[in-house]
């Protein structure tokens, strides 16, 4: 008789050092929630994370676990996809851990389309050491480290994910778990890599984006007519529009993983591939150059 999975089965006896009110809670429950309602089975699932407040998640979800070193988290998470693909590999990070040290790691993972779901925790500051600006702070934003106010514009972490050739991108707000955990179990689903952007707020460190600020400044793509995931156009245009921040599923697209390409899994391998099926014009252009 199968067992059915409840979050708590993903619980582990590690106390949380997160400060009471932390958006990262929010992420952690509806990811057990998630976990719990596709049926995953801890000893299937490998749950990779960096450093940072947000790094120790891995110790809060019941699973196997690699927490990492800033930045490298995704290069750790392809690895271990690639020896077995049979797991279901999940990573998480900071805005911090994610975009800034890790930035060039991001951009390689997502246009190589590892089978694998990507969860950053953007809280627009480094609360771990003493509330200092991130990539994602807004131009201005004022701490203690630095009274004068942030002169770096902000990154759009979802914008260059696409640019960069994403196949399933996502954005969600810490006090939303229930549509949160939808969307991450979408972007496990997706064959290929899933990134969902969660907006966590810092309770402690950051006193901009609260959690009043991000419920006075949000909206849901279902309330737009005739919103297509499929239209890639749209989803930049929407992405990069000023004003309030878009919540849902952005863009979706199916494309042959890293480990078909790779490991022939699902797929033929690469080598097997007629040229012109991985890109017309690389035929003409070796052509013109034999």
């Amino acid at each position: 008789m199968a067992t059915t999975l409840t979050p708590k089965d993903f619980a582990t006896a590690t106390p949380s050092w997160w400060c009471a009110g932390c958006g990262d809670f929010g992420v952690l429950a509806a990811l057990k929630q998630a976990c719990a309602e596709l049926g995953l089975e801890p000893h299937k699932v490998a749950f990779i994370s960096g450093i940072g407040c947000s790094g120790k998640i891995s110790g809060y979800l019941h699973s196997y676990a690699f927490h990492g070193v800033h930045g490298r988290a995704l290069p750790t998470a392809t690895a271990v996809k690639l020896a077995n693909t049979d797991l279901t590999v999940i990573v998480a990070g900071g805005d911090g851990d994610g975009y800034a040290i890790g930035a060039g790691h991001f951009i390689h993972a997502v246009r190589r389309n590892p089978d694998m779901t990507y969860i950053v925790m953007d809280n627009q500051t480094y609360g771990l050491t003493k509330g200092q600006s991130s990539p994602t702070s807004m131009l201005g934003y004022k701490a203690g480290p630095h009274p004068q106010g942030n002169p770096d514009a902000p990154i759009n972490g979802l914008a260059i994910a696409l640019a960069a050739g994403a196949t399933f991108i996502a954005r969600a707000f810490s006090s939303e778990p229930k549509q949160m955990a939808e969307m991450i179990k979408e972007a496990v689903r997706h064959p290929g890599f899933g990134i969902v952007e969660v907006l966590s707020p810092c309770v402690t460190f950051n006193k901009v984006n609260t959690y009043k600020w991000f419920k006075e400044n949000v909206y849901h793509l279902d309330d737009l007519p005739g919103y297509d995931v499929r239209d890639r156009v749209r989803a930049f245009a929407t992405l990069t529009q000023p004003g309030k921040i878009p919540l849902g599923i952005f863009y979706r697209e199916i494309r042959p993983t890293l480990e078909e390409l790779m490991l022939g899994t699902g797929r033929p391998p690469i080598a097997s591939l007629p040229i012109e099926t991985v890109d017309p014009g690389l035929a003409a252009l070796q052509d013109a150059y034999a």
